[in-house]
């Protein structure tokens, strides 16, 4: 479908009802847009910096280049990678006490979306103190945090543009969620270079991650007609164009494209929240430390199938936006035509069949279920959901 007629779906028929509001940072965006970052962290007042990223971002070079555009400024950056994939609140403890003992005044976040989110938390340690499990909910950090810097290595976390932080709480093996105004980063730098140095597995999950965030937060019931039109834009990018990325990962057209798509997407759910395949996701997340994006690539077409029993309207828009349903379709099997597609293309990218194939037992399933119904992201889901029905869920998925 053209962009006018994907414009044309979302067009408000009014003047909206309701006041809106659609936070997102200021953003650089293209090819070779790393050396804005420096500037970025001189313009916030930084003669500090504390640079956190990964070892294999280190590897492929990424936070050389870095740190050689940040001592063209005059800055020395204080670098920390001593965290794993989906971070541990020690970790985030950790992190803090770097910043601290070396006298940081600003953060810069190189990597995906575990780097994104340690960073996000050791922001709000360094300005609320205490530990990071205390901020588990809606605006429980109230100090403002050091200024915040991104710049996003993968297509699809969407936190360089967000308000959440998900940390891992190693006690119960659950993964929290914190959501505030206050964490969407003050500077975005999207440099689709970065995406070129990703795993297989990697781009395969993030896109994966992408895709989720766009359909959910196009169904969620905090939609609007502002964010509307990045979540169908993504969904459309991801779709045509993440297949193409891990079949000719140098190809630099489809990774632009990947990486607009997870702006889009970042940008559509931070503002509209998430619902019910993040909720779980996270949950299976924290049992297992599994890539987050491949538990949603399984659990998205179950979520979606759920959902449209009780309206199918979204997505029957959604599959009418790609091209797989026709709009004089009931828009029941035009919404089921969709969960088979998105089925269809996790597995084209290597997501497994099921959970059972994550290692999820049918003995979690009482506690992943507990778990989810306490999670944020459920509480915007398009249709009312109880720990009958997500055991149900999660089992279907299995």
């Amino acid at each position: 479908m053209a962009r006018d007629q994907i414009a044309a779906t979302t067009m408000p028929a009014g003047p909206p009802t309701r006041l809106l509001k659609f936070h997102a940072p200021e953003i650089v965006f293209g090819i070779d847009s790393t050396a804005e970052a420096a500037h970025a962290a001189v313009r916030l007042g930084g003669l500090r910096p504390m640079l956190v990223t990964d070892p294999g971002l280190i590897e492929a070079g990424w936070v050389a280049e870095l740190v050689g555009h940040l001592r063209d400024r005059h800055i020395e950056a204080q670098v920390w990678s001593a965290l794993t994939p989906n971070p541990k609140d020690h970790e985030i403890t950790a992190g803090h006490e770097f910043y601290r003992s070396h006298g940081c005044d600003v953060l810069i976040a190189l990597g995906g979306g575990s780097v994104i989110d340690a960073a996000k938390g050791v922001a709000i340690l360094a300005a609320n103190g205490g530990d990071i499990l205390d901020y588990a909910g809606v605006d429980k950090a109230t100090a403002p945090i050091p200024p915040l810097v991104v710049l996003p290595s993968t297509s699809g976390s969407g936190a360089d543009v967000s308000q959440f932080c998900i940390v891992t709480d190693t006690a119960h093996n659950t993964k929290i969620t914190i959501l505030g105004r206050a964490l969407v980063p003050d500077i975005s730098v999207i440099d689709p270079r970065l995406l070129t140095t990703m795993p297989e597995w990697l781009n395969a999950a993030t896109g994966l991650d992408a895709l989720t965030h766009g359909i959910e937060a196009f169904v969620s019931l905090g939609h609007n007609q502002l964010t509307d039109h990045h979540a169908l834009r993504s969904v459309v990018m991801v779709t045509q164009n993440l297949v193409t990325t891990i079949e000719r990962p140098q190809d630099m057209p489809p990774r632009v494209l990947m990486a607009q798509a997870a702006l889009e997407a970042g940008l559509a759910f931070t503002n509209a929240i998430l619902g019910a395949a993040h909720a779980m996701s996270h949950q299976v997340g924290g049992l297992l430390d599994l890539p987050h994006g491949v538990i949603n690539g399984v659990l998205l077409p179950h979520v979606v199938r759920f959902n449209a029993e009780a309206d199918p309207t979204p997505y029957a828009t959604i599959a009418t936006c790609l091209g797989i349903a026709d709009m004089r379709a009931p828009e029941l099997e035009s919404a089921l035509v969709l969960a088979d597609r998105l089925q269809e293309l996790a597995r084209q990218v290597g997501a497994p069949r099921g959970l059972a194939d994550l290692g999820v037992r049918d003995t979690d399933v009482p506690v992943l279920a507990q778990n989810a119904l306490k999670d944020a992201c459920l509480t915007t889901n398009p249709r009312p959901i109880d720990d009958a029905q997500l055991r149900a869920l999660f089992r279907a998925a299995l």
